[in-house]
């Protein structure tokens, strides 16, 4: 495993960002929210906390596959956001230039394979986070799905 991948794994050891991927992910997001710097399918998404109900924000990688958008979650379903997103009935807002309200949809562990293996074309620092590599098998994707959130974005 290169070192940036080692390192990546350390920031988020135990599927929780340590103090300086909390520091990192607070510039990401300002950065991914203006569109500084930033692929067009790196965003900010913005959901309610679950206890506070105060905004929580958090550079995302929106992956594309079949016309349609998805969140995906590296790190596992028992992440902060992924809690607020499910808290919140999916309601959520996307930056990038703009804000875009939008509904997130828990997409059925049977569907998920493809979007995956389109997530980590995509996002190359998720590598280090999941059980997949980029040119596994499609049936690899599928064992893995199960513990891999995923969530199809539609315009609310």
């Amino acid at each position: 495993m290169p070192w940036w991948q080692r390192a990546l794994r350390w920031m988020y050891a135990g599927g929780h960002p340590n103090r300086l991927a909390r520091v990192l992910n607070r510039i990401s997001a300002a950065q991914y929210a203006a569109g500084v710097l930033a692929r067009p399918n790196w965003v900010t998404l913005e959901v309610r906390g679950r206890r506070t109900g105060r905004p929580v924000s958090l550079p995302v990688v929106v992956a594309d596959h079949q016309d349609k958008r998805y969140l995906v979650s590296m790190l596992g379903p028992d992440v902060n956001w992924v809690r607020n997103v499910r808290a919140a009935g999916g309601r959520a807002v996307l930056r990038r230039r703009g804000r875009e309200v939008v509904q997130l949809t828990e997409v059925p562990v049977a569907d998920r394979a493809p979007v995956l293996r389109r997530y980590l074309d995509l996002a190359p620092g998720a590598r280090a986070h999941l059980p997949v590599r980029q040119d596994s098998p499609v049936e690899d994707f599928e064992r893995a799905a199960a513990r891999i959130p995923v969530f199809l974005v539609t315009r609310h």
